[in-house]
């Protein structure tokens, strides 16, 4: 079996992240990268989502919690998160998140290139019109759910 080329040298400051927390890590040819984010928690009343309901169609999702609880809508499902959880949403299922508590929630985020640079898009624009935030979401292989 041949070794992959190790010609590449990329400094210590691009494969480590400290603290990570409000960053995310990964290079941008790589395959893989991770945020970790926090959400104050929110007021009693409806759920403030995190993320808007969307699907991804190429890409898969996932999120850790490290602290406090997320709730998630994985297609018609919901389902309550706690500290120690993680949760996927494959490719293709419509899906939404929030924190259901006052309380603040700590997690992670894993991702792939493309889902990287859709949510740094999103991060970037100060349109707020949904017809432009859904051609963000097409130009990254994705799209907001229809809202019932």
């Amino acid at each position: 079996m041949t070794q992959p080329s190790n010609n590449t040298h990329y400094s210590l400051a691009q494969m480590i992240m400290t603290p990570l927390t409000g960053q995310i890590i990964g290079l941008n040819e790589s395959q893989l990268a991770i945020a970790e984010w926090t959400d104050p928690g929110a007021p009693a009343g409806p759920p403030r989502l995190i993320a808007p309901p969307h699907v991804h169609y190429c890409d898969d999702e996932a999120w850790y919690i490290l602290e406090g609880m997320l709730a998630f809508r994985l297609g018609d499902q919901e389902i309550e998160a706690p500290a120690g959880s993680a949760v996927l949403a494959p490719r293709g299922v419509t899906h939404t998140y929030w924190n259901p508590h006052a309380t603040p929630a700590r997690y992670l985020l894993i991702m792939t290139p493309t889902l990287r640079h859709l949510i740094e898009e999103l991060h970037r624009s100060t349109e707020r019109d949904p017809a432009a935030i859904q051609t963000i979401y097409h130009q990254h292989h994705s799209a907001l759910a229809p809202t019932v």
